[in-house]
């Protein structure tokens, strides 16, 4: 990784993904659901509201991803396992925003996600101009897969610790800025 400095690497399911660093309408989306969950108390106590936290993946002896954003246990310091990731067992809710990686996200970490019995996985999917949210993991994937398009709004599951409702063409209005 010292010769692409700025990008992220994750290992699922065996196979060594890179990343390019995200635009800044990445950042913003990203920054606008910090705001929402930092509002509804999300930060503070019980919970903690995480960027691009390693999460330890149960799918291979070195899997691990870079989640976008993550709602986590406050004590998510107990969790850690190697390499500067956390157990599954602590994380509450993980969003990604996709970028040029898209299939990567709606594929391979859905099934990657879900055998780690992640509760909640949000996509933000740039490319299609919808959200994804996926709830109850099941082997290969989740069994509960909503996508809502602009126009709709969408309550997170009250398993992350608190009710947040979010406009999906909201979200997708700050993913298309222009940086």
């Amino acid at each position: 990784m010292d010769r692409l400095p700025g990008w992220r690497a994750e290992i699922i399911g065996g196979v060594l993904t890179v990343t390019a660093l995200p635009d800044i309408s990445h950042a913003v989306v990203l920054t606008d659901l910090m705001r929402h969950f930092i509002a509804a108390d999300l930060d503070g106590q019980e919970t903690e509201v995480i960027q691009r936290i390693g999460l330890w993946l149960p799918t291979g002896p070195d899997d691990y991803a870079i989640p976008d954003l993550a709602i986590v246990d406050a004590d998510i310091m107990e969790h850690q396992r190697e390499n500067n990731c956390y157990g599954p067992e602590a994380f509450r809710l993980i969003v990604e925003v996709t970028s040029n990686n898209y299939n990567n996200d709606l594929r391979n970490k859905v099934a990657a996600y879900a055998e780690a019995k992640i509760p909640v996985y949000l996509i933000v999917n740039r490319k299609h101009g919808r959200v994804h949210v996926l709830t109850d993991p099941a082997a290969g994937g989740y069994d509960t897969h909503r996508v809502h398009a602009p126009g709709e709004q969408i309550t997170v599951p009250d398993s992350i610790g608190a009710k947040v409702t979010l406009d999906v063409a909201e979200l997708l209005a700050a993913g298309e800025r222009k940086g």
